[in-house]
Formats: C-alpha cells, sequence, structure tokens
C-alpha cells in the first residue's frame, strides 16, 4: 500500500475526521431515551438501542389481529424548517402522516420507527426532531419502538437533513376499513392545522413569487412569521377515527394528502361509485385563500393539490352521520358535511371555494 502508515494511525485519519462522530451518535441516543421510555406501551418489550424492536402483539389484546403498516416523509416542508432552525413539530409531521394513514384501515397505531439521514450530524437539532416524534407518538397511543440516524458526508450539505418513517398497526380482521360505501353516503370533514405535509413545492414558488421571505410577518396570520405560520404540524387524527370506527354506520376514512380533497375521497368509495363535493361547505381557511390568491391558482388545482382546510373525510350512512359527528366533536374536532357518496364515478362539485 503506499503512502505513510503505521500500527499507531501515523497518517492522522480517523471516522471522525472522515465526517463521521460516533459519538455524536451515541449522544443523541442518550438525549432521546428519555423521550422514547414517555411513548412505553402494552407490547413493548424493550427500549431503544437493540438492533430491533420487540413488540408482542398478544400483550395487546387483540382476538383475530391483522397488521397494518404504512411509511412516509415530511417532503419539501423540510426545506423550510431547515432554512428557519424551526423544526420542533416536524417530528409530528412524520409521525401523523404515517398514523392517520393507518387510523383509515380502522387499525390502532402500536410502534413507529423513524429514520434520520445528514451530512453532518447537530445533536441538539436531532434531538428536538426526535423529541418531536416522541411526543406525537404518545399522543398517538403508539411507542417510539426504534430509528436510525445516518452520518452520510458528502450525500448531504450542511445543516440539511431527510426524514422517514414507518408505523405499524393493528385492527381485529372484522374491523377492517373501508367497510362498502353505499350512495347517499355523507361526507363528513374535519379541520386541518394548516396546509400539513403535501403541496409545499408549490407553497415554495407561491412564497418566491410573493418575493417574501420566512421571517416576513405573515401576510395571512398576524402576530407570526410567515414561516412558523406555514410550519404548523399535520394534525394527528387517530383517537377522532378510531372512535368513530367503534360506531355503527362509519364506511370508510379518507386522510388528505398529496391528492388534496379530489383525488382522497374517491380512494375509499368502490369501483364505479364517486363523490359530490359541496364547495361552499368547504371554507378556505387564511393560509389557503392567501396561498390560492397570490399564486392565480385555478380551483381545480387548488382541489387536487391542497387539503383546503379539510385533512380528513369520514364516510357515513346518513343515519349514523349525527351520531359520528357527535362522538369526534366531544374529542375537539368541528365535523361538517362536505357533500355526498353518488352513483357516479369521479368527483362532481357544486358552489365555489371560498
Amino acid at each position: 500500500m503506499a503512502g505513510k502508515t503505521s500500527e499507531d494511525g501515523a497518517n492522522g485519519l480517523s471516522y471522525a475526521a472522515a465526517g463521521v462522530d460516533i459519538d455524536a451518535g451515541n449522544a443523541l441516543v442518550e438525549r432521546i431515551k428519555p423521550a422514547a421510555a414517555a411513548t412505553h406501551r402494552a407490547g413493548v418489550m424493550a427500549g431503544i438501542g437493540g438492533f430491533g424492536g420487540l413488540f408482542d402483539l398478544a400483550a395487546t389484546g387483540y382476538r383475530d389481529p391483522v397488521l397494518v403498516a404504512a411509511t412516509d416523509g415530511v417532503g419539501t416542508k423540510l426545506r423550510i424548517g431547515i432554512d428557519t432552525g424551526i423544526v420542533d413539530g416536524l417530528g409530528q409531521d412524520l409521525v401523523a402522516m404515517c398514523v392517520n394513514d393507518l387510523a383509515c384501515q380502522g387499525a390502532e397505531p402500536l410502534f413507529f420507527l423513524d429514520y434520520l439521514a445528514t451530512g453532518r450530524l447537530d445533536v441538539e437539532t436531532a434531538a428536538r426532531v426526535v423529541t418531536g416524534i416522541a411526543r406525537a407518538c404518545e399522543a398517538a397511543g403508539c411507542a417510539l419502538l426504534g430509528g436510525e440516524t445516518a452520518e452520510m458526508p458528502g450525500m448531504y450539505a450542511d445543516g440539511d437533513f431527510d426524514l422517514a418513517g414507518f408505523a405499524v398497526g393493528a385492527v381485529e380482521r372484522d374491523a377492517i376499513l373501508p367497510r362498502a360505501a353505499e350512495p347517499g353516503d355523507l361526507l363528513i370533514g374535519l379541520a386541518s392545522d394548516g396546509v400539513h405535509s403535501n403541496g409545499y413545492s408549490l407553497v415554495r414558488r407561491t412564497v418566491a413569487l410573493a418575493g417574501l421571505d420566512w421571517d416576513a410577518p405573515c401576510p395571512f396570520e398576524p402576530g407570526t412569521t410567515l414561516g412558523a405560520a406555514l410550519l404548523r404540524p399535520t394534525r394527528l387524527y387517530v383517537t377522532p377515527v378510531l372512535a368513530a370506527a367503534a360506531l355503527p354506520g362509519l364506511h370508510a376514512a379518507s386522510h388528505i394528502t398529496g391528492g388534496g380533497l379530489v383525488e382522497n375521497i374517491t380512494r375509499v368509495v368502490p369501483a364505479g361509485m364517486g363523490v359530490a363535493l359541496d364547495l361552499e361547505a368547504v371554507t378556505l381557511p387564511p393560509v389557503f385563500d392567501w396561498l390560492v390568491r397570490t399564486a392565480g391558482l385555478a380551483e381545480a388545482e387548488a382541489l387536487r393539490t391542497y387539503n383546503c382546510g379539510i385533512g380528513m373525510v369520514l364516510v357515513a350512512a346518513p343515519d349514523a352521520a349525527d351520531a359520528i359527528a357527535a362522538a369526534v366533536e366531544a374529542l375537539g374536532e368541528k365535523p361538517r358535511v362536505i357533500g355526498e357518496v353518488t352513483d357516479r364515478p369521479g368527483v362532481g362539485t357544486t358552489g365555489a371555494l371560498a
């Protein structure tokens, strides 16, 4: 081998010199252990730190369980979080994108695993992100069972990182959603907390078009910055959706993510059926009103890109809709009927977004 070498490392090379700080990784694990421990639930057999997370499904009390899995990321919303340093809510975005999807199958989230990749590990930033993940897991009733932090110099620019997550839940076989929806079923919309985690490539283009910086005063929410307003975390819908699923007459639930209101609801109705949306019941919150006006966005494009203020839709039999709406309202939601299932494929609309 060419070059000067010796048993005592005379070349001065080390893994840290190559850009990977093992001590920083160990420090992060120690920092997040208390937050992860707070997510403990029935079935967890060991804390973080092992080569794999152990979970005892029998300890959860299911009679005839079916496992449901979901995986997702946060998307280009991360860019705003990184640029502003406001990263605390990104963990909830990650968890919500996964566990909300599980709830749409009627599944209770059991455990979650995260993956954080970066060029150089900043322990403080990573700890804030993972603490947010743990808090969201605790709120959703699932354990943060493990994860991976990958330090990959040369793959990411300084300060950049990426997030991905993986959730597993369980549902009794005879309680799996969706069930067969029927024409005349009502669409009950649950409010979003903002843009959530979809459409941010368009959001960022719109902000650039407006000529605004992330620290500019927010034009649609006085008293905060534009960046902070756009980073409001994705709402967790697990508790209200599972409460609705426990009642007779809930036929389906649809998490409004990429594809917006137009493409997501039709995913949970039978082939040959569609939905009719009453757009006058879908009042645009200020953030969407500003995004639509600033970009000159056509109504159809807004409906297939953004959640437009509705983050989850419950599909309920007409004679069950009042009870389902009351159940989720008791949990802090503000349900409203925004349309119905039809016997015509596709999406029809009446009224206009306002």
